[in-house]
């Protein structure tokens, strides 16, 4: 016979915990009769069906590997029905809670992707029907008073989670309180944590590295005399100050570059080389000041 499988049957206590307190006792409540997983004895064919129940061509069956893959007596079609609650002054229903729903799937959240379809009505008058496989676009009257989840069936002989949608829609609407953090999240300070202290001399990697950037030894043994990655910074850091202002200074003696060519010419060469790359004039007027130098 069909069956009710433990990850639907979750879902529904998760709705049903929150939608339909026990002290409340409100006819506007979500009552666990309007919370159904397996169909009627009489129903036959779709995702409310069990391998058992299933008919000759059945869209919950044949239109994707998923969910031929995952046939077993197992339901895989879950139904809400009307409630209403008040949260922080705003007013969550049937509707609002499917129009979320749906546009979670659309986004292709990651805790949508096992969801097959959703059959629901927007405003109570109008059936719409969301598709992950764009197969088919509307549904029966039926579902302007309660909404159908299909899961693709491999999720469900797996036994994967359902919940985490639905515990964030009921987060989302100040139902439920949210965590402080994701497990990734957790998962990430974890790592940086164990790599800070790796590096902070509580284990010998740790006092390696304490003793090599900083010099400290944090386990009592003698602080090391060899150079540290600090003290080296430091000298860097000089070195780069000193390099900065010699860069600023001017070594170039012109004086004593022209004293030290001209000793090493003789007066003919000298001469040679002044008409060679002096024009004429210049020359002559070289020789004047040569004349009248030597004369004074």
């Amino acid at each position: 016979m069909t069956r009710a499988p433990a990850n639907l049957l979750a879902v529904r206590s998760l709705l049903l915990t929150h939608l339909n307190p026990a002290a409340a006792n409100r006819s506007a409540d979500l009552e666990p009769a309007e919370v159904g997983i397996v169909g009627d004895p009489a129903h036959r064919g779709g995702y409310h069906c069990g391998s058992n129940r299933v008919v000759t061509n059945d869209y919950s069956v044949v239109e994707s590997p998923r969910d031929r893959a995952g046939l077993t007596l197992d339901a895989a079609g879950l139904d809400v029905g009307q409630f209403e609650v008040r949260v922080d002054g705003r007013t969550h229903n049937l509707q609002t809670f499917s129009t979320w729903c749906v546009g979670q799937c659309a986004a292709n959240a990651a805790d949508t992707r096992d969801i097959r379809e959703i059959i629901y009505s927007p405003d109570g008058r109008t059936v719409r029907r969301w598709d992950r496989l764009g197969r088919r676009k509307s549904g029966d009257n039926s579902h302007l008073w309660h909404t159908h989840f299909s899961f693709f069936r491999d999720a469900i002989k797996a036994g994967r989670d359902q919940t985490p949608l639905f515990r964030r829609y009921l987060t989302t609407i100040g139902l439920l309180e949210g965590p402080d953090m994701t497990k990734e999240e957790h998962d990430w300070l974890a790592t940086i944590f164990k790599n800070l202290t790796v590096l902070d001399g509580r284990n010998p990697i740790g006092q390696i590295y304490t003793r090599m950037s900083v010099g400290e030894d944090h386990t009592g043994a003698k602080p090391p005399t060899y150079p540290t990655l600090k003290s080296i910074s430091t000298q860097l850091s000089a070195l780069q100050s000193a390099l900065s202002t010699l860069s600023g200074r001017d070594f170039t003696d012109e004086d004593a570059i022209v004293a030290g060519v001209l000793a090493g010419l003789d007066p003919a060469t000298i001469a040679a080389r002044i008409v060679e790359h002096m024009p004429a004039e210049h020359a002559r007027q070289l020789a004047d000041e040569l004349a009248a130098r030597l004369a004074a």
